[in-house]
């Protein structure tokens, strides 16, 4: 299929492609005044971004502590343990390229693989040490010279540095539909899935029929008496094989570094440089070659043209976050569901009823309804220079320099951050590549050569508005509604090609930059 990497068959030559407590004092004394020698990092998050910075500052030698919400690593891995919960790009590209998994299972691994890929290199590197678990960040406050950073069990310490790594999807986003607590069964949001209750010979309704929804349909059509999977708009679904590597594979993946780190990236380059770039145009090749493909796989393996009809959408490819699926159109014709178009009117104690007045009977509801993804670090509160609130300064929208750091709070920076390439990069790529940029303004802060490290105001708004301008021409602003846009309609992702997301990443731009 053009731009989307297909699976990859290894040959013996080279891969193809197709907790505690502490006590701060209020004033600081001299003796606590910065050893740029020594600096102190802050790590919010212990997700794939929060364990890539502590291993990377570990290496270097520098001190930090992660502070982590929960009581394990992971981030949405963690959160999210939903039936048929997997990663929608090659699990080859979904690893960090200086710790290559020989063992993934499939092309694209099940939510429990990725979650253990993690917490086996927490292990295997000792970060867990270097985490308070259960410990939220409640603030962090500029003072002058460094951060101070307090959590809701009372700790509080002085950090020189703090790295925001706390992702966008964790704030899970309940819709707005009258009567969702009167429901007299059991009704949860798929990021806080409840796994005592029985599945089985259930009617289960599902709301919302994005990545997760889609997903949950696979899993769950062979085990509901009944399934109801409510739609508002039909999603263009990607075909792929989910097909097991074998024993065989893994091992010579094991066993030859050469061809596990060939797959990875040539993986990388036909995705990075082909589907990535080109999914922005909305006329590209690639984008009109991947809406005959997926056209076609939706006419061949939907017989029932009423049901065609109701899975078939009326926008450009692209513009919606794109589906992954081996079993979706399988799963959808199945006896026990139902697609229901009809808009939803309320929810009732016995089910869900449309607005044609029909009330569908169900035990079960299930919320696949995305996440609050303008939160951030919100509700903590962030306050930077002169006391500014970084709720204060998005309090239109969220915004940040390069993805990475606001004007106004020195020495903090985030890792897929506002206008992160969330809708067409390998995030784990984008935050290595992040990490590299802030550690050499690190090393400039701590050769002397600044007192402090923040975008200046002018670069922040030009860049902004660069981005905008990009934003409205990409195929995410062609007229569908979609998590990706803000409360203007605009795109809020990069809407850039790779190529400029690498040489950005490359060396900072001092000029753009408040030192002293």
């Amino acid at each position: 299929m053009a731009g989307f990497p297909e699976r990859v068959e290894p040959n013996d030559q080279n891969c193809l492609i197709p907790g505690g407590s502490a006590f701060f004092p209020a004033g600081r004394e001299d003796t606590a005044m910065t050893n740029r020698d020594e600096p102190k990092f802050a790590i919010i998050g212990a997700g794939m971004s929060g364990i890539l910075a502590a291993i990377k500052l570990q290496e270097a030698g520098i001190d930090f502590t992660v502070f982590e919400k929960a009581d394990n690593v992971g981030g949405t891995w963690r959160e999210n343990t939903y039936p048929g919960i997997a990663c929608d790009v090659p699990s080859h590209i979904y690893s960090y390229s200086f710790e290559l998994n020989p063992d993934w299972g499939s092309f694209c691994s099940p939510g429990s693989e990725i979650q253990q890929y993690f917490e086996n290199i927490v292990a295997k590197y000792g970060i867990d040490a270097h985490i308070r678990f259960g410990d939220a960040v409640a603030g962090a406050a500029w003072d002058g010279e460094a951060w101070n950073v307090t959590t809701e069990s009372g700790y509080a310490d002085h950090f020189d540095w703090v790295i925001a790594a706390t992702g966008i999807l964790h704030h899970p986003k309940r819709p707005d539909i009258e009567g969702l607590d009167t429901f007299g069964g059991d009704i949860f949001h798929s990021a806080q899935w409840d796994h005592d209750v029985e599945l089985d010979g259930k009617r289960i309704a599902i709301i919302g029929n994005g990545s997760t929804g889609t997903q949950l349909t696979g899993a769950l059509a062979p085990r509901a008496k009944k399934l109801s999977l409510f739609m508002r708009t039909p999603q263009w679904v990607v075909p792929i094989e989910q097909t097991p590597y074998t024993e065989e594979e893994r091992e010579a993946f094991r066993t030859d570094a050469d061809l596990l780190r060939n797959l990875h990236e040539s993986l990388s380059d036909s995705f990075h440089h082909g589907f990535a770039s080109d999914i922005l145009d909305k006329d590209a090749q690639m984008v009109v070659d991947m809406e005959a493909v997926c056209t076609a796989e939706l006419e061949s393996k939907i017989a029932d043209p009423e049901l065609r009809a109701k899975l078939t959408p009326d926008y450009t490819l692209g513009c919606k976050r794109l589906v992954v699926s081996h079993n979706f159109y399988e799963a959808i014709q199945s006896d026990p569901v139902e697609v229901v178009r009809t808009g939803i009117a309320a929810v009732e104690p016995t089910g869900v009823r449309t607005d044609d007045g029909v009330l569908h009977e169900v035990d079960i509801v299930v919320l696949a309804t995305g996440f609050h993804v303008d939160r951030f670090m919100r509700p903590m509160d962030i306050s930077g220079v002169d006391g500014v609130m970084l709720d204060d300064v998005w309090a239109e929208r969220p915004s940040a320099y390069l993805s990475l750091g606001v004007h106004g709070f020195p020495n903090f920076f985030m890792l897929n951050g506002p206008n992160s390439p969330v809708g067409n990069f390998s995030l784990i790529a984008t935050a290595e590549m992040q990490f590299g940029y802030i550690m050499q303004l690190v090393e400039l802060w701590r050769a002397g050569q600044a007192d402090f490290v923040h975008p200046s105001e002018q670069a922040a708004i030009k860049f902004d508005e660069e981005r905008v301008e990009a934003a409205t021409k990409t195929v995410w602003a062609t007229g569908c509604r979609s998590w990706y846009l803000d409360d203007r309609g605009i795109p809020f992702a990069w809407p850039f090609p790779f190529e400029r997301f690498t040489a950005e990443m490359a060396e900072p731009k001092l000029g753009d930059y408040v030192t002293s």
